[in-house]
């Protein structure tokens, strides 16, 4: 009798053992599927409307300068009545000027404007061939003069409003006057007029900058920093099913922190927020929802 017993003890044991594993092992196959990636913050593909912008760099020019000298040969400076940086009007008297057989005339504004350079000197002696008495910058108006590349100058159009920034001045409002007929060959770069519209009294040879918006574009945006440049071109990373894809990507504008993906990612992508080299084609990760406002 006791020959038999033993076995019959180990039995339950065994089937309850047998049981526990039996009922544990798809939880365990279920974890063996699971991912085991990193944590990665990832943002919604969405689209977005881009400004294209021409940025014109120059400096700050007269559009018309008026010299104003006496018509005779002769005369000396008896008076100076006005100095540079002087707005005058037309007809203003400037200086009065002594005749060789005596008695004087008066030098007046041809122009409404401001005096850019004066070198009227008491005593000295002027005529119609010599140097200007006067420098009036007509009307006082300005332009910003400046360079653009090849590419951009057919997006520009005479009459176009750009928004202008001189150094020492502010913003002003402005629109492009003129574009030069020909190219620097050395730089491949076009001349292009800026006509700046204010009241305000501007320094000639200021640098300033205009921005003109030639049109917009409208495509999905990503975060500048989701893009990787490299030696396989221009790519974005994107998590399907918890793994990472690698899209080759057509970049367009940028603005904001974002940039337009015209071609490779889809509205609605989850794409990788802050794509690293870390991360390969089909590596498993854990990805986490980022506020598309996130800096």
């Amino acid at each position: 009798m006791s020959d038999f017993s033993f076995p019959h003890r180990i039995l339950p044991a065994a089937l309850a053992a047998a049981s526990l594993l039996a009922l544990a092992s798809p939880a365990l196959a279920a974890d063996e599927e699971a991912p085991k990636g990193e944590m990665v913050s990832v943002i919604k593909a969405t689209k977005s409307c881009f400004a294209n912008i021409v940025e014109v760099s120059g400096i700050v020019m007269p559009r018309e300068e008026t010299a104003v000298r006496p018509e005779r040969m002769g005369l000396k400076v008896a008076d100076v009545l006005a100095d540079a940086g002087d707005s005058v009007s037309a007809g203003q008297t400037l200086a009065r000027l002594n005749l060789p057989e005596g008695g004087s005339i008066v030098v007046q504004a041809p122009v409404n404007g401001i005096i850019s350079a004066s070198n009227a000197t008491i005593g000295a002696l002027a005529s119609g061939k010599g140097e200007a008495l006067f420098t009036i910058i007509a009307r006082g108006e300005y332009d910003l003069v400046g360079l653009v590349p090849v590419s951009d100058i057919a997006k520009l159009a005479v009459n176009q409003p750009a928004n202008v920034r001189v150094i020492g001045s502010g913003d002003v409002d402005g629109k492009v006057r003129r574009i030069g007929p020909t190219v620097e060959p050395a730089v491949q770069q076009g001349q292009v007029f800026i006509g700046v519209n204010t009241n305000r009294r501007l320094l000639v040879n200021a640098s300033g900058r205009a921005l003109i918006k030639t049109g917009q574009s409208c495509n999905v945006a990503v975060p500048l920093t989701a893009v990787q440049y490299g030696d396989a071109g221009t790519v974005v990373q994107v998590v399907k099913r918890d793994r990472i894809e690698t899209r080759r990507v057509e970049v367009g504008l940028m603005s904001g922190g974002q940039i337009e993906i015209r071609d490779g990612i889809n509205e609605g992508d989850d794409v990788v927020a802050r794509a690293g080299a870390l991360l390969r084609e089909g590596d498993p990760v854990r990805p986490v929802a980022e506020a598309a406002n996130a800096k």
